[in-house]
């Protein structure tokens, strides 16, 4: 482009419409330009191929590793000039040419209790950072997705080749859908399933983490107590259940609480009365005993000297309120190594145990005495 007999570069023209005011359609028409362009002179494997008098399937045998039929020294010279003319891939075509698509997917319950926060909630961001770690150390690839519909698991692992799946937060005829409708290897990584045939699920000691604060309450002499959650099945059950088991049931309230907070900070409000005849609470996640704590402070209730408050997971959101939560610890880490690690043997077809309980261990802190 010229002005004035002055000749501009498209870099200088990019810079010159980006300072303009009304810069917002015009940014997006040059943003796709340059994605165009970036597309339009992509270095392809023909190129390459040209260059060095190959032909395109030799090139490409070369980049995904198929290199039996293919000499040494015509190895180098293609790898030589792949790096030199800085080719990048297309994933599309890694997937189609291999195998395996090195993908592991991890499919979220995007519940209502999250209210529309499913990847903001603690307990599944510290899940998602675990389950990271151990991918890539495995040099996979993590794709993560919310989902309500179960059908929607088997669309999308299909879509992409999965090699494997990581399921979180689902229920037990959820998971038997899947075995009897989808061949990919799947773990089930937080959620309740007491029929694991052909499926690996890790859980973890829940009875005996709701057994440790129970136990915990009653030694520090504490009489009547409240176990609070959103539904009375499967894994909150067993943890009230395990509490119960400890503490004695005859000496527990337990109230199922609304998911959504307005709602349920309405129905604490109605349970004020209840609050002060007990002296400890358990809540079978930190996020509802965390909750709790906020709605019982601006109530002017003193925590612990009131009311003790106790929680489930021990996210690393426990160590930062005040005052800080005491909570039964499940290992993120382990849980995480040992999804992948049985997810490997399920593709290679190895025998493995269909579950694995994990030990869970209480830690103390400032919200108990």
């Amino acid at each position: 482009m010229t002005g004035r007999g002055r000749v501009f570069s498209t870099e200088q023209i990019y810079e010159i419409i980006w300072n303009v005011r009304a810069i917002g359609p015009i940014r997006q028409l040059i943003e796709r330009y340059t994605i165009f362009n970036m597309e339009e002179h992509r270095v392809r494997i023909s190129d390459i191929a040209e260059e060095l008098g190959l032909s395109s399937a030799t090139v490409s045998n070369v980049l995904h590793g198929k290199t039996k039929k293919v000499s040494d020294e015509t190895i180098k010279r293609v790898q030589a000039l792949l790096e030199e003319r800085q080719y990048i891939p297309s994933m599309a075509g890694v997937l189609l040419a291999q195998n395996s698509s090195k993908i592991i997917g991890v499919v979220i319950n995007d519940h209502e209790k999250y209210e529309n926060h499913t990847l903001e909630d603690v307990f599944i961001a510290s899940s998602l950072n675990h389950l990271s770690t151990e991918i890539e150390r495995e040099g996979l690839f993590m794709m993560v997705k919310k989902i309500k519909d179960i059908e929607d698991i088997i669309k999308f692992a299909s879509m992409w080749n999965m090699d494997g799946l990581v399921v979180i937060g689902f229920c037990d005829q959820d998971y038997m859908y899947l075995r009897s409708h989808m061949r990919i290897p799947f773990v089930v990584y937080d959620g309740y399933c007491e029929n694991p045939e052909g499926i690996f699920n890790i859980t973890i000691d829940n009875f005996d983490g709701g057994y440790q604060v129970g136990q915990y309450f009653k030694a520090n002499g504490h009489k009547r107590a409240l176990c609070i959650a959103d539904n009375d099945i499967c894994v909150d059950k067993e943890r009230y259940e395990g509490f119960c088991a400890a503490f004695g049931k005859e000496n527990t309230e337990f109230c199922i609480i609304p998911m959504k907070k307005k709602e349920r900070w309405r129905f604490y409000e109605e349970q004020l009365p209840l609050f002060r005849e007990v002296t400890a609470v358990f809540a079978v996640s930190d996020y509802y005993a965390i909750d709790l704590i906020h709605f019982l402070k601006e109530n002017h209730f003193l925590i612990p000297e009131e009311l003790s408050v106790a929680g489930f997971d021990d996210i690393p959101m426990c160590e930062q309120v005040t005052p800080t939560l005491t909570s039964v610890r499940q290992d993120g880490a382990m849980r995480a190594k040992l999804a992948i690690e049985k997810l490997r043997e399920m593709k290679q077809r190895k025998n493995t145990c269909s579950s694995i309980r994990l030990p869970v261990t209480l830690v103390e802190r400032a919200s108990t005495k």
